[in-house]
Protein backbone atom coordinates (compact mmCIF):
# COMPACT_ATOMS: atom_id res chain seq x y z
CA UNK A 1 0.00 0.00 0.00
CA UNK A 2 0.93 3.40 -0.38
CA UNK A 3 1.55 5.13 2.51
CA UNK A 4 0.03 8.67 1.17
CA UNK A 5 -2.99 6.77 0.19
CA UNK A 6 -4.33 5.11 3.66
CA UNK A 7 -6.52 5.77 5.74
CA UNK A 8 -5.59 5.50 9.78
CA UNK A 9 -7.47 2.10 9.89
CA UNK A 10 -5.25 0.72 7.66
CA UNK A 11 -2.50 2.21 9.22
CA UNK A 12 -3.47 0.56 12.36
CA UNK A 13 -3.91 -2.66 10.80
CA UNK A 14 -0.31 -2.56 9.21
CA UNK A 15 1.36 -1.82 12.86
CA UNK A 16 -0.35 -4.40 14.14
CA UNK A 17 0.51 -7.25 11.76
CA UNK A 18 4.36 -5.79 11.68
CA UNK A 19 4.14 -5.40 7.79
CA UNK A 20 7.43 -3.58 6.54
CA UNK A 21 6.97 -0.02 5.61
CA UNK A 22 9.60 1.16 3.12
CA UNK A 23 11.62 3.76 1.90
CA UNK A 24 12.66 4.04 -1.71
CA UNK A 25 15.80 5.87 -1.12
CA UNK A 26 18.15 7.87 -4.23
CA UNK A 27 19.08 10.78 -5.74
CA UNK A 28 19.19 12.65 -9.73
CA UNK A 29 22.50 12.42 -10.98
CA UNK A 30 23.57 12.21 -14.77
CA UNK A 31 23.47 8.61 -16.05
CA UNK A 32 24.81 9.05 -19.57
CA UNK A 33 22.74 10.88 -22.40
CA UNK A 34 20.84 8.12 -22.92
CA UNK A 35 18.98 7.23 -19.89
CA UNK A 36 17.24 9.32 -17.37
CA UNK A 37 18.83 10.94 -14.14
CA UNK A 38 16.54 8.99 -11.64
CA UNK A 39 17.56 5.71 -12.37
CA UNK A 40 18.81 5.13 -8.96
CA UNK A 41 15.61 5.65 -7.19
CA UNK A 42 13.83 4.47 -10.03
CA UNK A 43 14.93 1.06 -9.78
CA UNK A 44 13.95 0.86 -6.60
CA UNK A 45 11.10 2.05 -7.05
CA UNK A 46 9.41 -0.59 -9.62
CA UNK A 47 10.98 -3.06 -7.92
CA UNK A 48 9.14 -2.21 -4.73
CA UNK A 49 6.24 -2.12 -6.73
CA UNK A 50 7.00 -5.98 -8.35
CA UNK A 51 6.93 -6.99 -4.83
CA UNK A 52 4.16 -4.78 -3.43
CA UNK A 53 2.05 -7.19 -5.55
CA UNK A 54 3.11 -10.72 -3.72
CA UNK A 55 3.83 -9.31 0.01
CA UNK A 56 2.00 -7.22 2.48
CA UNK A 57 4.15 -3.56 2.52
CA UNK A 58 3.96 -0.03 2.70
CA UNK A 59 6.03 2.29 0.20
CA UNK A 60 6.41 5.43 1.47
CA UNK A 61 7.26 8.54 -0.79
CA UNK A 62 10.25 8.35 -2.31
CA UNK A 63 12.81 10.58 -1.72
CA UNK A 64 15.18 11.44 -4.24
CA UNK A 65 17.48 14.38 -3.34
CA UNK A 66 20.43 12.11 -1.63
CA UNK A 67 24.23 13.22 -2.45
CA UNK A 68 24.75 12.37 -5.95
CA UNK A 69 28.16 14.04 -5.71
CA UNK A 70 29.86 15.42 -8.69
CA UNK A 71 32.32 12.37 -9.17
CA UNK A 72 30.35 11.23 -12.46
CA UNK A 73 29.99 14.48 -14.21
CA UNK A 74 29.40 18.69 -13.16
CA UNK A 75 25.70 19.57 -12.96
CA UNK A 76 25.80 22.09 -15.28
CA UNK A 77 23.42 20.99 -17.90
CA UNK A 78 24.17 17.17 -16.73
CA UNK A 79 21.37 16.96 -14.46
CA UNK A 80 22.98 15.93 -11.09
CA UNK A 81 21.64 17.31 -8.06
CA UNK A 82 23.88 17.16 -4.82
CA UNK A 83 22.83 17.50 -1.34
CA UNK A 84 25.25 16.53 1.04
CA UNK A 85 24.80 13.87 3.87
CA UNK A 86 25.06 16.56 6.49
CA UNK A 87 21.77 17.93 5.49
CA UNK A 88 20.25 14.42 5.14
CA UNK A 89 20.99 13.10 7.93
CA UNK A 90 18.81 15.70 10.37
CA UNK A 91 15.75 15.50 7.96
CA UNK A 92 16.03 11.32 8.16
CA UNK A 93 16.44 11.44 11.84
CA UNK A 94 13.41 13.24 12.17
CA UNK A 95 11.78 10.71 9.71
CA UNK A 96 12.60 7.36 11.23
CA UNK A 97 11.75 9.28 14.72
CA UNK A 98 8.30 10.06 13.36
CA UNK A 99 7.51 6.39 12.00
CA UNK A 100 8.35 5.08 15.20
CA UNK A 101 5.91 7.42 16.91
CA UNK A 102 3.15 6.74 14.73
CA UNK A 103 3.93 2.73 15.70
CA UNK A 104 6.15 1.37 12.94
CA UNK A 105 8.51 -1.40 14.16
CA UNK A 106 9.53 -2.78 10.71
CA UNK A 107 10.80 0.56 9.10
CA UNK A 108 13.53 0.00 5.69
CA UNK A 109 14.71 2.46 3.57
CA UNK A 110 16.46 0.49 0.10
CA UNK A 111 19.41 2.48 -1.69
CA UNK A 112 20.94 1.65 -5.15
CA UNK A 113 23.45 4.42 -5.50
CA UNK A 114 26.91 4.08 -4.68
CA UNK A 115 26.45 0.77 -2.81
CA UNK A 116 29.25 -1.28 -4.00
CA UNK A 117 30.97 -0.51 -0.98
CA UNK A 118 27.92 -0.54 1.58
CA UNK A 119 29.76 -2.48 4.07
CA UNK A 120 32.03 0.71 4.50
CA UNK A 121 29.39 2.91 2.72
CA UNK A 122 29.22 6.18 1.06
CA UNK A 123 27.46 9.31 2.22
CA UNK A 124 23.70 8.82 1.52
CA UNK A 125 23.29 5.50 3.25
CA UNK A 126 25.73 6.51 5.88
CA UNK A 127 23.73 9.45 6.81
CA UNK A 128 20.36 7.57 7.00
CA UNK A 129 21.53 4.66 8.81
CA UNK A 130 23.23 7.23 10.97
CA UNK A 131 19.69 8.85 11.58
CA UNK A 132 17.93 5.85 12.43
CA UNK A 133 20.49 4.63 14.80
CA UNK A 134 19.85 7.96 16.36
CA UNK A 135 15.97 7.94 16.09
CA UNK A 136 15.97 4.46 17.78
CA UNK A 137 18.08 5.91 20.67
CA UNK A 138 16.41 8.90 21.24
CA UNK A 139 12.70 7.10 20.87
CA UNK A 140 13.99 4.47 23.28
CA UNK A 141 14.85 7.32 25.70
CA UNK A 142 11.84 9.25 25.34
CA UNK A 143 9.73 5.93 25.68
CA UNK A 144 11.88 4.96 28.99
CA UNK A 145 14.21 7.35 30.20
CA UNK A 146 17.56 7.57 30.62
CA UNK A 147 19.20 4.55 32.07
CA UNK A 148 16.84 1.94 30.10
CA UNK A 149 19.58 -0.19 29.00
CA UNK A 150 20.97 -0.65 32.39
CA UNK A 151 17.91 -1.61 34.34
CA UNK A 152 16.75 -4.97 34.90
CA UNK A 153 14.09 -4.99 32.42
CA UNK A 154 17.34 -5.13 30.29
CA UNK A 155 18.44 -8.27 31.93
CA UNK A 156 17.73 -10.48 28.78
CA UNK A 157 18.99 -7.64 26.25
CA UNK A 158 22.11 -10.58 24.81
CA UNK A 159 19.92 -13.46 25.18
CA UNK A 160 17.09 -11.92 23.01
CA UNK A 161 19.87 -10.65 20.28
CA UNK A 162 20.49 -14.74 20.23
CA UNK A 163 17.02 -14.79 19.53
CA UNK A 164 16.89 -12.74 16.79
CA UNK A 165 14.57 -9.68 18.72
CA UNK A 166 16.66 -6.42 18.45
CA UNK A 167 14.91 -3.48 18.23
CA UNK A 168 18.05 -1.34 16.60
CA UNK A 169 16.60 -3.45 13.66
CA UNK A 170 13.51 -1.34 13.79
CA UNK A 171 15.58 0.87 11.27
CA UNK A 172 17.66 -0.84 8.68
CA UNK A 173 19.07 0.69 5.47
CA UNK A 174 19.58 -1.79 2.50
CA UNK A 175 21.41 -1.86 -0.77
CA UNK A 176 18.97 -3.01 -3.98
CA UNK A 177 21.47 -4.99 -4.89
CA UNK A 178 23.54 -7.22 -2.24
CA UNK A 179 26.79 -8.28 -2.56
CA UNK A 180 25.69 -11.79 -3.08
CA UNK A 181 24.97 -10.41 -6.98
CA UNK A 182 28.96 -9.61 -7.64
CA UNK A 183 29.80 -11.62 -10.25
CA UNK A 184 26.08 -12.40 -11.63
CA UNK A 185 25.02 -9.64 -12.71
CA UNK A 186 27.04 -6.41 -14.29
CA UNK A 187 27.24 -3.60 -11.39
CA UNK A 188 28.17 -0.42 -12.99
CA UNK A 189 27.15 2.80 -13.31
CA UNK A 190 25.22 3.76 -16.74
CA UNK A 191 26.50 0.63 -18.17
CA UNK A 192 25.33 -2.63 -19.57
CA UNK A 193 23.55 -3.63 -16.10
CA UNK A 194 21.45 -0.49 -15.42
CA UNK A 195 20.60 0.14 -18.69
CA UNK A 196 19.38 -3.36 -18.99
CA UNK A 197 17.25 -2.81 -15.26
CA UNK A 198 15.63 0.37 -16.85
CA UNK A 199 14.55 -1.71 -20.23
CA UNK A 200 13.38 -4.29 -18.27
CA UNK A 201 11.95 -1.73 -15.05
CA UNK A 202 10.84 1.51 -16.88
CA UNK A 203 11.95 1.52 -20.75
CA UNK A 204 10.55 5.24 -20.39
CA UNK A 205 14.17 6.11 -18.87
CA UNK A 206 16.23 4.72 -21.69
CA UNK A 207 16.08 6.32 -25.88
CA UNK A 208 18.32 3.94 -27.39
CA UNK A 209 18.82 6.82 -29.87
CA UNK A 210 21.00 8.70 -27.53
CA UNK A 211 23.52 5.41 -27.13
CA UNK A 212 25.83 6.94 -29.70
CA UNK A 213 25.91 10.30 -27.99
CA UNK A 214 27.74 8.95 -25.11
CA UNK A 215 32.15 9.15 -25.06
CA UNK A 216 32.55 8.15 -20.95
CA UNK A 217 33.96 5.04 -20.44
CA UNK A 218 31.17 4.03 -17.92
CA UNK A 219 28.77 4.02 -20.48
CA UNK A 220 30.37 2.31 -23.22
CA UNK A 221 29.29 -1.26 -22.39
CA UNK A 222 25.02 0.65 -22.57
CA UNK A 223 24.49 -0.51 -26.46
CA UNK A 224 24.51 -3.90 -25.32
CA UNK A 225 21.68 -3.51 -22.85
CA UNK A 226 18.48 -5.76 -23.13
CA UNK A 227 15.44 -6.18 -21.12
CA UNK A 228 16.25 -10.36 -21.15
CA UNK A 229 19.65 -9.54 -18.76
CA UNK A 230 17.46 -6.54 -16.67
CA UNK A 231 14.93 -9.50 -15.95
CA UNK A 232 17.92 -11.82 -14.37
CA UNK A 233 18.85 -8.79 -12.05
CA UNK A 234 15.11 -8.06 -11.30
CA UNK A 235 14.64 -11.92 -10.58
CA UNK A 236 18.05 -11.76 -7.71
CA UNK A 237 17.00 -8.29 -6.83
CA UNK A 238 13.06 -9.86 -6.21
CA UNK A 239 15.16 -12.71 -4.35
CA UNK A 240 16.58 -10.21 -1.81
CA UNK A 241 13.67 -8.18 -0.88
CA UNK A 242 11.80 -11.38 0.01
CA UNK A 243 14.59 -12.06 2.73
CA UNK A 244 14.65 -8.44 4.16
CA UNK A 245 11.16 -7.41 3.80
CA UNK A 246 9.69 -9.70 6.46
CA UNK A 247 7.35 -9.53 9.05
Amino acid sequence: MRYELMLPHQIRKAIAENWPIVLPLGVLEYHGEHMAVGMDTLAVIKTLELFEKERDIVILPSFYYGAASYAVAAPEGSGSVQVGGHALAPFAEELFYGLLRIGFRNIHAIIHHQTENFAAGMPTDLAFKTAGRQAIFRFLEKERGEGWWGSEAMAGYYAEHAEGGNFFNWVQVHPLMPAQMNGKYPFDHAGIGETSLMLALCPDAVDAAHFSDNKSWYTASAKDASAELGQTGVAMIMDHLRTILTR
